[in-house]
C-alpha cells in the first residue's frame, strides 16, 4: 500500500497532568528506516508506564505513589520524568501495548513481512553509540502504539497467528511479558506464590502465568475483585489490608511497594525470593540488611528482558494458554477518558484501546 503522509493521533506535550495529551490530525506518517517496519496499528491500551511517563513519576526526585501525582509533578520530574533519567523529546506519542499491520518494510527487510499481523516488543534492548547497552519502552523512548501508525525495528515486531481481536491481543505486550520477565526472573516453579496488585493488569497476568508454572498464587486484592482473580487461576486471596502470613511464601512477585514492604519480606521464606516491577504505593522503603543475609533472601529487580520473554508469550497466545482480560474498551480520541477510569482502579485486567477504523 502506499503510505498516506499524514495521521490521527494523540500526542503528549510534556510532563503534567491529562492536559498534556493532545488530539492531533496532522502528524507525519512515518517512514521505515533500513531494518525497520511500519505497522498499521489496530489497538493499543492503557498501562501504569504510560501514566507514570505523563507525570513524570520515574524522576528520582519523586517519592510518592503513583496516584498521588495524577495531575503531574513539577521541577526536576518535569525536566527528567523518563525513568532512565535521560529527559524525553517531546510531542512524543504514547503507547507502550500495539497490536497491528505491517504495511510498509525498510531495506534489509523481507518484502513478505507486509500483511503480517503483529504485537510490538515493549521492552527492547538497545546498543547506545558507545557501544554500551540500554532498555528502551516502547511509547517512552520512542513513538508508540497512541497512533494511526508506528514504525519499529523489524525484530521487535512479532507475528501472532490468533483468532483474538485486536483490542484483545493489544492488551498482553506490556503487561503480560512484565509479569513473565519476573517469573523467569524468579525462576518460579510449582510453589507458594503472592502477588500484590493482583487485579492490575500486570497482577491478573502473573496470575494466569504463575499458575501456568504450577504454582499456588495467593493474591492481594480487594474483596469486591476476589471472585474475578479467582476465576483468573488465584487459589486464595488477601484482603490489601490484612496481615500477610509470615514466613509463608517461596517468591513475592510486588507491583507495589509502598509502607507495607517490609510485611512483604516478612512473608518469605528463609531463602526466598523477591522481584518487583513496580511500586506504585511508593518507591521508598526500608530494608533491615540483617534480614536480607541472615535469612539468605534474594531480590530482584525486573525491567530488562531477553528477547525470548516476548516470543515465550506469543507462543503461549498461540497455544491457548493464557486470556486476555479487557473491562473497557475506548477509542483513541478517548485516552483522556480511559485514562481517568484507569486511575480508579475499580477494574480487573486491562483497558482497551480502539485505534484501527
Amino acid at each position: 500500500m502506499t503510505l498516506p503522509e499524514r495521521m490521527s493521533g494523540m500526542v503528549l506535550t510534556g510532563h503534567g497532568g491529562l492536559d498534556k495529551l493532545e488530539w492531533r490530525d496532522d502528524l507525519p506518517v512515518p517512514r521505515p528506516g533500513p531494518g525497520e517496519v511500519v505497522i498499521k496499528v489496530g489497538a493499543a491500551a492503557v498501562n501504569n508506564t504510560d501514566v507514570n511517563t505523563r507525570t513524570g513519576w520515574y524522576s528520582k526526585s519523586v517519592r510518592g505513589d503513583t496516584a498521588s501525582g495524577a495531575a503531574g509533578y513539577e521541577g526536576d520530574a518535569a525536566m527528567i520524568g523518563s525513568w532512565s533519567g535521560t529527559p524525553l523529546g517531546f510531542p512524543r506519542i504514547q503507547g507502550a501495548d500495539c497490536c497491528g499491520e505491517i504495511v510498509a518494510v525498510g531495506e534489509g527487510v523481507a518484502g513478505t513481512r507486509i500483511g503480517e499481523r503483529v504485537l510490538v516488543r515493549t521492552m527492547q534492548s538497545r546498543t547506545t553509540d558507545s557501544g554500551g547497552f540500554e532498555v528502551w519502552t516502547f511509547g517512552s523512548e520512542c513513538d508508540g502504539g497512541f497512533a494511526e501508525y508506528t514504525k519499529i525495528t523489524s525484530q521487535d515486531a512479532i507475528a501472532v497467528n490468533s483468532s483474538l481481536s485486536d483490542v484483545e491481543l493489544a492488551t498482553f505486550p506490556c503487561a503480560f511479558s512484565t509479569a513473565e520477565g519476573m517469573i523467569q526472573r524468579a525462576v518460579v516453579g510449582a510453589e507458594r506464590v503472592l502477588i500484590t496488585g493482583a487485579s492490575g493488569g500486570v497482577g491478573s497476568a502473573a496470575i494466569q502465568l504463575a499458575r501456568r508454572r504450577g504454582a499456588h498464587v495467593t493474591a492481594v486484592t480487594s474483596a469486591s475483585k476476589a471472585a474475578d482473580l479467582k476465576a483468573l487461576g488465584a487459589d486464595e486471596t488477601l484482603d490489601r489490608d490484612a496481615a500477610y502470613p509470615e514466613r509463608s511464601f517461596d517468591v513475592v512477585l510486588d507491583l507495589v511497594g509502598g509502607a507495607r514492604w517490609g510485611d512483604l519480606i516478612d512473608a518469605l521464606v528463609d531463602r526466598g525470593r523477591y522481584v518487583t516491577s513496580g511500586a506504585i504505593a511508593g518507591p521508598i522503603v526500608e530494608l533491615d540488611l540483617r534480614t536480607l543475609y541472615l535469612r539468605d533472601l534474594t531480590l530482584y529487580g525486573s525491567t530488562y528482558q531477553p528477547d525470548s520473554i516476548f516470543t515465550d508469550l506469543v507462543g503461549y497466545i498461540e497455544a491457548g494458554e493464557i486470556r486476555p482480560v479487557v473491562s473497557a474498551t475506548y477509542a483513541l480520541e478517548e485516552l483522556r477518558q480511559a485514562q481517568e477510569a484507569f486511575l480508579e482502579k475499580a477494574f480487573v485486567g486491562k483497558i482497551g484501546i480502539r485505534v484501527g477504523g
